[in-house]
């Protein structure tokens, strides 16, 4: 029924199963080496902070990560059914196969996987890209060249320009305005680990919940193709119909996570500001060493020659007890005279 190794003769190599988009190996790969660099400096800081960092720099990395992904990723909206489909045109041969529609901002993904997988003495394991970057014209055509299964065509054909459905004017325009404020969305949440790291910690909880507002405006737009009339697929005796997917679900979850995240940081400015502060900054274990015992201080009699010192009041004297442990010859000793003989002058 085959020639050339059970293969048609219009494909020139054996085809392999679609495993995994590089671009989101891409992305994990950046943001997975972002994270590796950033939690190597976790030693080196101190007490409590430093598990609080841990969980600010994976929770961070994690958002950023998923506002990129959602762009690549092509699994917004996906249907799936098993059914009995005429395998090939101009050919009578009927396959059990497992036939998927996986739909994204950029494109779409049919999968098609035999029940079981070698019918006819071939195997049966499609998985086939179509993109709308301009249209979807030019995929179908190489697709009608190559002699792709019919189920394959017959999901193609539907995001034609031509076809009476519209789905390629639908998916496409609120695919780009998804993407577009995904993509806001990305500097949002930039311009938020920019402000954490400066004293400016409320205006970084404004700009996280930003981020999250600009999710779910990407979440909005995409969701204006399900207020269109929907175009059923009917393959054999069986039909369906495309529902929202993982990476909507996941969208969703990421605006809620930045939600609540700008939402606490707010409010805990308002309510307790200073140790905000403090919970942000690397020195915030930074009274942890008050209960230690130094040794004891000195002061250089160089310093006084040819000082008159007075008698000190109790306020000078309690500062002059804080002060008088720093060792000689340091800056804080220095700091010290100057003090002292401001006390003396008044």
């Amino acid at each position: 029924m085959t020639l050339f190794d059970d293969i048609y003769p219009f494909y020139p190599l054996q085809r392999s199963s679609f495993l995994f988009s590089g671009r989101l190996i891409t992305i994990i790969l950046v943001f997975l080496l972002l994270a590796a660099s950033l939690l190597i400096i976790l030693p080196g800081i101190r007490g409590k902070s430093r598990l609080f960092w841990m969980i600010r720099i994976v929770t961070s990395l994690f958002i950023g990560a998923v506002l990129v992904a959602l762009n690549y990723t092509d699994d917004w909206a996906e249907a799936r059914m098993t059914t009995n489909a005429t395998y090939k045109s101009f050919s009578d041969a009927v396959v059990n196969a497992d036939i998927g529609l996986h739909i994204g901002l950029y494109g779409i993904n049919v999968t098609l996987k035999g029940n079981p997988i070698v019918q006819f003495n071939e195997t049966i394991d499609y998985n086939e890209m179509f993109s709308w970057h301009d249209t979807i014209e030019e995929e179908y055509e190489e697709a009608l060249e190559k002699g792709l299964p019919n189920p394959i065509l017959y999901i193609a054909e539907k995001f034609t320009i031509s076809n009476p459905c519209g789905l390629i004017f639908q998916y496409r325009y609120s695919g780009r305005y998804a993407s577009a404020t995904l993509w806001t969305a990305f500097c949002c949440w930039i311009l938020a680990n920019i402000l954490f790291s400066m004293p400016v910690i409320l205006y970084a909880g404004y700009m996280m919940m930003a981020t999250a507002a600009f999710i779910f405006f990407a979440m909005a737009s995409f969701s204006t193709i399900m207020n269109a009339p929907q175009c059923v697929f009917s393959i054999g005796s069986d039909s369906f119909e495309a529902q929202y997917s993982h990476s909507f679900w996941l969208a969703l979850a990421t605006g809620l996570l930045c939600t609540i995240i700008g939402v606490l940081v707010t409010m805990l400015h308002f309510l307790i500001p200073e140790k905000m502060k403090e919970a942000f900054s690397v020195g915030v274990d930074s009274y942890e060493d008050e209960d230690l015992s130094y040794g004891e201080g000195y002061l250089n009699a160089v310093f006084l020659d040819g000082v008159t010192i007075s008698p000190l009041s109790s306020k000078v004297r309690e500062e002059y007890m804080t002060l008088s442990w720093f060792p000689s010859g340091s800056f804080s000793s220095q700091y010290l005279k100057i003090f002292l003989a401001e006390c003396v002058t008044d």
